[in-house]
């Protein structure tokens, strides 16, 4: 299977810039992912296309002030740092720019009481590095001094670090967005509930591995970088009832579909589980726990769009996004959103 089978063009006046005022009011394209047939409705009317006992999974990984900017010790350059996994101890796996100022050993300062040692370069190019602070954590530091880790094609400034947060993210460790959640609201969950949709919860924090280009000629050959989940028991239970009594297990998100069919195939049977997960899926991928997806508009050549492709076929999902563009739907993390059932 050839990269260029998943490419397309797209104007790039198409390339959501700002969050909308309200979340919901985004345009939603419901896909029917077994004819193709589409609709075109806005985010708040999901709720006529979920069921009482549809189980709703949504990633409430919160996501991290991740970009910081530093001085290294010595010369005073300005040091770009986006901060990507939390490997333990203070020791951070990182990217930096410029990388060639980044050599083992260097000390770079943030300001208030945060330095950074460069300790170690990964075979990809990254930086471990380890971070020394006054308090019991780096995250309040974060909080003051970090930016959010919106993507570069996003050119205008975030003036509400919350918009690039869902209204249900909890759990700290993401260095990206899980954008599908952004349009939900609190109102709109609540009113899913009261209809009956059980709401359920998993965690992945997102790296910047899956958004990554794919290299690679022959997408088979593609490998992702890993990233850590974990499905609580509760949510383990529900879904594995669901799927028992024939309801369909709806998810929110790449990340979230990413995390259930991890669980599922590492385990042989959906449990309570946390580990790391390098998951890899492209057309031809047997989904063993997914009904159906609300997702977002995504890039060319990416491992996102042969996820979709993967979930429906690749001739669907490519003719959906002809029809998004010639409707001028708003394309990936700020745009709007899909429904594949």
């Amino acid at each position: 299977m050839n990269i260029s089978d998943f490419d397309y063009f797209l104007p790039e006046n198409l390339i959501a810039q700002d969050p909308l005022e309200k979340r919901d009011e985004s345009r939603l394209m419901i896909m029917n992912r077994t004819t193709g047939r589409l609709e075109h409705k806005h985010f708040r009317d999901i709720i006529d296309y979920l069921n009482p006992s549809d189980v709703l999974i949504l990633n409430d990984s919160k996501v991290i002030p991740a970009r910081i900017y530093g001085k290294r010790h010595g010369s005073g350059g300005v040091i770009e740092t986006l901060l990507l996994k939390d490997i333990g101890n203070d020791e951070w796996e990182v990217l930096v720019k410029p990388g060639r100022k980044a050599l083992v050993g260097q000390v770079i300062d943030y300001g208030t009481s945060l330095t950074g040692t460069v300790i170690k370069i990964t075979r990809d190019g990254n930086r471990i590095i380890k971070f020394s602070y006054d308090g019991v954590s780096i995250y309040p530091i974060l909080d003051e001094i970090g930016n959010m880790p919106i993507p570069p094609y996003i050119k205008k400034k975030l003036v509400d670090k919350n918009r690039y947060q869902t209204v249900y993210a909890k759990n700290i460790g993401s260095a990206a967005a899980p954008t599908a959640g952004l349009h939900f609201t609190r109102e709109l969950l609540s009113a899913l509930k009261e209809k009956g949709v059980i709401v359920k919860y998993v965690t992945l924090h997102v790296g910047l591995g899956t958004f990554r280009p794919v290299k690679v000629k022959d997408i088979t050959q593609h490998i992702m970088h890993s990233e850590h989940y974990y499905v609580p028991d509760d949510t383990a239970k529900e879904i594995k009832k669901a799927k028992q009594e024939g309801r369909r297990v709806v998810c929110v998100g790449t990340t979230s579909m990413r995390t259930v069919e991890s669980a599922f195939d590492e385990h042989a049977d959906l449990i309570s589980s946390s580990a790391d997960t390098s998951i890899f899926i492209y057309p031809g991928y047997k989904f063993k726990i997914a009904d159906a997806l609300i997702t977002n508009f995504h890039l060319p050549q990416s491992t996102l769009l042969m996820l979709v492709s993967a979930f429906s076929s690749r001739d669907m999902i490519m003719n959906a996004y002809k029809t998004a563009i010639e409707k001028q739907y708003r394309f990936f993390s700020f745009g709007d959103a899909m429904f594949l059932n």
